[in-house]
């Protein structure tokens, strides 16, 4: 080997013939992932295994093999494969080795999450602690679906007496009336991730039963106004498409007892021309304010399959690139 190139040689234990062969998958398709996205060559026989790389991606590779054979006692997916590298390409391997006894667990009736990134832990410890926190950053990340879980889990420990989840009930505005339906239809589209992320939480069952007594309600940001939320998880997610007397309308709608959390992404702004986020201008106006929160993720955030996060990297490179032309400041 090179002087930058390792040569790992390791045995998993206990051995074991069934872990090894969901370890693997149909035909090595697991190995063959770690091995493209961490540019590493696997060989083994049997439990013996031997890893090629650069030092860094051959520990790395070495640390996912051993965290999915602990976790091979039942059949692993792909999105079990990939989520584990994620958590390494984001560099959350020495985070979770030092991981502090403070960092949440999410508990919810269906499922136990826990944070796949350094921002994530950053941003469930931000939930805990602050009045309201703001999360912001590209698709996949889980900013939503970790908002979600954190009011799930605090409805379950009785933290608080029901959840509201709001959206911007369309994309370039809040124009329902040309929709067809009644209320209830014309929102029903645009509030569907909210609804598969609660199905995933509390199952189908216990979620409508939770929205037909009103523990659970999910509403247009239009119809927010007026209201003060008392001993409630609010959850406002595709802020980028509020405006900012919108986004100051909802955040003064926080009451006693109140958690709230922010999601957006400011690169998916589908406002009319020239019209300011909302969720811009708080980032600006409220950054210094106690009790408030903003976490920033990145691509090296993204949990979803592995191209999502080179398509978001690629669309950051090509945006630097057209802003630098505008500039006359060409990047190199």
């Amino acid at each position: 080997m090179t002087a930058d190139l390792t040569l790992l040689r390791f045995t998993l234990t206990p051995s074991d013939t069934k872990r090894l062969r969901h370890l693997s998958g149909t035909l090595n398709t697991h190995f063959v992932e770690i091995e493209s996205a961490l540019s590493v060559s696997i060989k083994n026989r049997g439990a013996e295994f031997q890893i090629a790389g650069k030092n860094d991606a051959a520990q790395n590779a070495r640390w996912v093999l051993e965290r999915l054979y602990g976790e091979a006692k039942n059949p692993l997916s792909l999105e079990d494969v990939q989520l584990t590298l994620a958590e390494v390409k984001s560099n959350h391997l020495k985070a979770t080795a030092t991981r502090n006894k403070d960092t949440p667990d999410l508990h919810t009736r269906q499922l136990s999450l826990k944070a796949r990134t350094q921002n994530q832990e950053k941003y469930l410890k931000a939930i805990g602690q602050n009045d309201i926190t703001f999360g912001i950053g590209p698709a996949g990340t889980g900013k939503t679906y970790l908002a979600v879980a954190s009011a799930v889990d605090a409805l379950e420990r009785d933290a608080v007496q029901r959840i509201v989840l709001v959206r911007p009930a369309v994309e370039a505005g809040e124009r329902l009336g040309f929709l067809p339906g009644d209320m209830a239809q014309k929102v029903d589209p645009y509030l569907r991730p909210l609804y598969d992320a609660l199905y995933d939480l509390l199952g189908f069952d216990r979620t409508l039963k939770y929205i037909e007594r009103q523990v659970i309600e999910i509403a247009p940001l239009a119809y927010m106004r007026g209201r003060t939320l008392n001993g409630a998880f609010i959850i406002l997610d595709e802020a980028q498409n509020t405006t900012p007397e919108q986004m100051k309308m909802f955040l003064t709608r926080v009451g006693f007892g109140a958690r709230v959390v922010v999601t957006g992404d400011t690169t998916q702004i589908d406002l009319a021309r020239g019209q300011r986020s909302g969720l811009i201008d708080a980032e600006t106006i409220l950054r210094a304010v106690s009790g408030i929160a903003f976490v920033r993720f990145s691509s090296a955030d993204v949990v979803r399959h592995p191209v999502v996060a080179r398509i978001v990297e690629a669309y950051t490179r090509h945006e630097k690139k057209q802003a630098s032309s505008l500039t006359g400041n060409p990047t190199r």
